[in-house]
């Protein structure tokens, strides 16, 4: 009975001990969901019974299997490494996606969405096709996304480019842009009841003017008469912009609003 009188000899449980099994407990359940449906769960198995034969050998004095293994292990590591690298370097990626490590990127990552807004804008406006981008800022734009045809696709000028052509049955409606990603294309806004517009502004122009009397979001309209390219923020339209003022613009609507962004998202993280 020494052993169970040992057990409540143990020193107390303070703070920093649960914080130590709270941290081990979160990586244990996020390598397990990385893991899962790959060939690293057949690793994690191969490991499992590894060092169940390690520890088996030692206990029944198995002398031999116990050295066998010892010089094995060190072996069997770099061949693990080796023969998952690509496992291990999507883990890495997905650890450097985390909404902390996502805070210092994510100005970059909106230059970049940026420049592939105005490239696929400045294509569409020399090709005269209409087209109707709508880019999430604080205010969610789930409820027309929920409306239009799911894409959840990173945003490239040539996607947009594809989808807006009048041969793609995805033309007709808008494109919403969520930070670097196309979330749905073919949504439906609702059209601005606003009297003192003029009659050359179309659908579009209408559309992307609703959508932001409502929200925060910014639209971008490419004229399918004219290809006149124009941005719409706060119901307030700018037209007649070129690609280079177009950015311009873009700038100083998106990127000092996704760091306040960035940082909120973080705060409730």
């Amino acid at each position: 009975m020494s052993w169970v009188s040992g057990l409540f000899r143990r020193p107390p449980v303070d703070v920093w001990d649960v914080v130590d099994i709270i941290v081990v407990s979160v990586l244990i359940y996020e390598v397990l969901k990385l893991i899962r449906g790959t060939r690293a769960v057949q690793m994690a198995l191969g490991g499992a019974v590894f060092v169940g034969l390690f520890y088996g050998s030692r206990w029944g004095h198995l002398e031999t299997v116990n050295w066998l293994l010892r010089n094995v292990a060190g072996y069997i590591v770099f061949a693990a490494i080796v023969l998952f690298q690509s496992d291990i370097r999507r883990g890495l990626a997905h650890l450097g996606r985390g909404p902390f490590f996502r805070y210092f990127a994510r100005a970059e990552a909106a230059e970049d969405s940026i420049e592939e807004l105005v490239v696929a804008s400045g294509m569409l406006s020399a090709q005269r096709i209409g087209a109707l981008i709508a880019v999430e800022r604080l205010i969610g734009l789930r409820n027309y996304i929920e409306g239009g045809i799911p894409i959840d696709a990173k945003l490239s000028y040539d996607l947009l480019l594809s989808i807006f052509q009048v041969s793609s049955p995805l033309h007709d409606g808008a494109v919403i842009v969520q930070e670097d990603r196309i979330a749905a294309a073919a949504c439906f806004l609702p059209l601005t009841v606003n009297p003192k517009l003029g009659k050359e502004l179309g659908s579009r122009h209408r559309a992307a003017i609703g959508l932001t009397e409502e929200n925060d979001a910014l639209a971008i309209v490419v004229s399918e008469e004219t290809g006149s390219l124009s941005v719409v923020v706060d119901g307030q339209i700018e037209r007649a912009l070129t690609p280079d003022a177009l950015r311009v613009q873009l700038r100083s609507l998106l990127l000092q609003r996704g760091v306040r962004r960035s940082a909120r998202a973080i705060q409730y993280s």
